[in-house]
């Protein structure tokens, strides 16, 4: 009985925590990163604003801080001629696809305190992350076709 009693909670407790990919993932984003560069998947110049915040010039070069254990980060943006200033955001990632090693990643803008000032967020792919790089994609639709913005960032 009591084999059964320990086994129930063993499944309990695996079944309520996250992944072991999504737990790793968060160990290896925690700290200071700078995002370096943002492409885009088709050739040209494009008035693109990120994160319904600023323009790509603008945020690259930024510095980022993600702080796992309650999913709140900081983004820092500082060119002269940008709003600079911190922007405080909570930030969960889902595991996807195993296989493919690629993740839903939501980042959801807050004041200071961590309380969100709107109910919106941005949905984004974590389609890469080692210990020293890392990449985010989101795919828009742009004149009926696909428009991928990708953002590179490097460990601090």
């Amino acid at each position: 009985m009591k084999r059964i009693i320990l086994l129930f909670v063993a499944v309990t407790m695996m079944a309520c925590g996250g992944s072991k990919t999504v737990r790793v993932s968060k160990k290896v984003i925690k700290g200071n990163w700078s995002l370096n560069t943002i492409t885009y998947s088709k050739a040209g110049t494009y008035d693109v604003t990120l994160l319904n915040d600023a323009s790509k010039s603008c945020f690259e070069g930024s510095t980022w801080q993600f702080i796992p254990n309650n999913n709140t980060g900081v983004y820092s943006i500082g060119k002269y001629a940008c709003e600079s200033g911190d922007r405080h955001f909570i930030f969960t990632i889902d595991e996807v696809d195993k296989t493919t090693g690629l993740y839903d990643f939501l980042l959801k803008p807050t004041d200071e305190k961590g309380n969100s000032e709107t109910n919106k967020g941005f949905r984004l792919s974590l389609t890469s992350l080692s210990d020293t790089q890392m990449q985010w994609q989101q795919t828009v639709i742009v004149d009926n076709q696909p428009f991928t913005i990708s953002m590179n960032f490097d460990k601090l």
